[in-house]
């Protein structure tokens, strides 16, 4: 239907017009099953709210909402850095939200950010995040980084499947020859990525799961030495993990990487100040943070015309004195 009208969203949903406004807009003062039943039709009749696209051209507010699983640790603080950088050199603001990892919680924060921010960047890299494809705020601008949400959406994402095949790969080259991975939270799909690419390496290798904390990292460190073959290479997901798998070695007379080498995930600043530095596949966090906001500002420079698109970031094999095993 071209040209639909607020007017026309309302008559379908048999609601009144204040309503369909209050449930495009993302107001909270409207129940649920009205909201869900107006951003459905509107989503259908292809609603463009008044002022048209050229209204997402102009900037009304400067200010771009950041969604993020979290916003607490290195990984989130670089990449905020980096989203914040490239804004400030546009005079542009940032509303930070955390979902705390709850796609409930993160489609509640988009619906309150509609009518306050000109863009949005999301990242939400749970399994269950391509349910909010279909109910991202209608006619807003929307990056997704690192994220499962909707093939159509601007995005950033890593090549995590790859880099899980590096880190076995790098191992292995090494010398080592009982791997074992600590792994994120499968309900996240790029620690399933990075656990796929480990095992179709080494298949049936030892498997700890954790939750991208340090606290998991020891406690799967711990784990596999009670292993009648003790692994002589981990591979963590992230570098977190990887300091507490660092610290459950020291700490069981084991050095690093004489007897047990160690690779992590991402490259956080902390990774080469570990003891040993940590080797690890580089992302570039900064990067996609001002990746994503540039990406941003261009979809709302060109409006509606701008056609999906898509970054892939290969991660880098970074080595340093964990993994420089004896007989590498």
């Amino acid at each position: 239907m071209a040209g639909a009208t607020l007017k026309d969203i309302a008559r379908e949903a048999n609601v009144s017009i204040a309503s369909a406004s209050r449930a495009i807009n993302g107001l909270d003062n409207v129940a649920d099953d009205v909201k869900q039943r107006v951003l459905e039709i509107a989503k259908r009749l292809r609603y463009v709210p008044h002022g048209g696209a050229r209204s997402l051209v102009m900037s009304r507010t400067n200010t771009i909402g950041v969604l993020l699983p979290d916003i607490y640790g290195e990984f989130f603080a670089e990449i905020i850095r980096g989203i914040d950088v490239a804004a400030r050199a546009r005079g542009l603001h940032l509303l930070v939200s955390g979902s705390h990892s709850n796609p409930d919680e993160a489609l509640r924060i988009m619906r309150a950010m509609g009518g306050r921010v000109d863009g949005l960047l999301v990242m939400s890299p749970f399994v269950e995040s391509h349910d909010l494809a279909a109910v991202l705020p209608l006619n807003l601008p929307v990056v997704t980084i690192a994220s499962r949400i909707g093939a159509d959406q601007r995005s950033i994402s890593v090549d995590n499947f790859g880099g899980g095949v590096t880190a076995a790969g790098h191992l292995r080259e090494q010398g080592c020859q009982r791997l074992a991975h600590i792994s994120g939270p499968l309900r996240n799909f790029e620690a399933q990525e990075r656990r796929r690419g480990f095992l179709s390496v080494c298949e049936g290798a030892p498997l700890f799961e954790g939750d991208f904390t340090e606290e998991s990292g020891y406690r799967g460190a711990k784990a596999f030495l009670t292993l009648d073959e003790r692994p002589d290479g981990i591979f963590a997901a992230n570098d977190v993990m990887a300091v507490g798998c660092l610290l459950a070695l020291r700490e069981a007379g084991l050095t690093v990487p004489g007897d047990v080498a160690v690779v992590g995930f991402d490259d956080i600043p902390i990774a080469r100040f570990t003891s040993p530095p940590l080797t690890t596949l580089r992302v570039g966090i900064f990067d996609l943070g001002r990746q994503g906001l540039e990406m941003l500002v261009a979809a709302l420079e060109a409006g509606e015309q701008t056609a999906s698109e898509g970054i892939i970031v290969t991660p880098e094999l970074v080595m340093r004195d964990s993994s420089r095993h004896k007989s590498g």
